[in-house]
């Protein structure tokens, strides 16, 4: 059930996320320093980085919850700093955290749903048509009765998504949105975000410590002790030696192919996944 994006009220040319030169401090502790960053509209960016690194304070500045100190961030060409334009900047940029619980605040699935687009202040005929649309967009179709409280931890992180998809974003931030839950929910959730990426060109943000989520995305930022310390091809960061230095894990693939390098096979360079390393070592025809 495919619905039309709204107009945009800024170029096309510029991107849909713009930061420059965040600083954030809670105190004495600086959470990020001089972050630059650009996000067309339609990409995928994985941002990663160890316990610490600033990754859910970016979040945060991303969509207004937390406004910068130092520097600037705007979002669909509005600034996070004009408190007339935080309303517009997160209904354009949802916002989905790490703990599914924390998000329900209805008693009834479709209530849930319907609760932000309440906020926005929306006609009741476009919130029943969009509460289907946005439930059979997670795969939630049917459950509009039940009460969240049935529903399993990756159930309940697509009704948190299904709320977001409701007020008709153009761009969606998942802070940990995986870390809480099991591995067949997890699975669930990775599914649905790239369904919505192929089908309505969402631009996505996706925050985790899970290296091998990341290898899903165009491209991946690492934050380490509040500074962005590289950005590139998921390839290239996910396969760097310096990931033990930035506090991360390279994922199974890496693993996997540095051991064989280390018994003598020779493995091609950036292999980071475990398909790959066996196209590498067993090519057909």
């Amino acid at each position: 059930m495919a619905r039309p994006w709204l107009a945009l009220s800024s170029s096309n040319l510029t991107p849909f996320i713009q930061v420059e030169g965040l600083h954030y401090s809670f105190g004495h502790v600086q959470a990020l320093s001089g972050i630059d960053l650009a996000v067309e509209r339609g990409r995928f960016v994985a941002v990663v980085g160890g316990n610490g690194s600033g990754k859910s304070t970016l979040a945060r500045c991303l969509n207004g919850l937390l406004l910068p100190q130092k520097g600037r961030v705007t979002v669909a060409g509005f600034s996070t700093d004009d408190p007339r334009a935080l309303p517009e900047i997160r209904r354009r940029l949802g916002l989905v955290f790490q703990n599914p619980d924390n998000q329900i605040v209805a008693p009834v699935v479709e209530d849930d749903v319907a609760f932000g687009m309440e906020n926005l202040g929306l006609p009741y005929e476009v919130m029943r048509e969009r509460v289907p649309w946005a439930l059979e967009a997670v795969g939630l179709q049917g459950m509009e009765d039940r009460s969240p409280s049935t529903l399993s931890g990756g159930q309940k992180q697509r009704l948190a998504i299904a709320g977001i998809l409701a007020m008709e974003p153009e761009g969606i931030i998942l802070d940990e949105a995986t870390s809480m839950i099991d591995p067949q929910g997890r699975r669930e959730v990775l599914e649905v975000i790239q369904r919505l990426r192929h089908e309505r060109a969402m631009t996505v943000i996706w925050i985790t410590h899970h290296m091998e989520e990341a290898l899903l995305a165009d491209e991946v930022v690492v934050l380490h002790q509040g500074r962005m310390v590289a950005r590139g091809h998921p390839a290239e960061i996910l396969s760097s030696p310096h990931l033990s230095r930035w506090n991360l894990v390279p994922p199974p693939g890496v693993l996997l192919a540095q051991a064989l390098r280390d018994e003598g096979l020779s493995v091609p360079p950036r292999v980071v996944t475990v398909e790959g390393l066996v196209d590498a070592l067993c090519p057909s025809g």
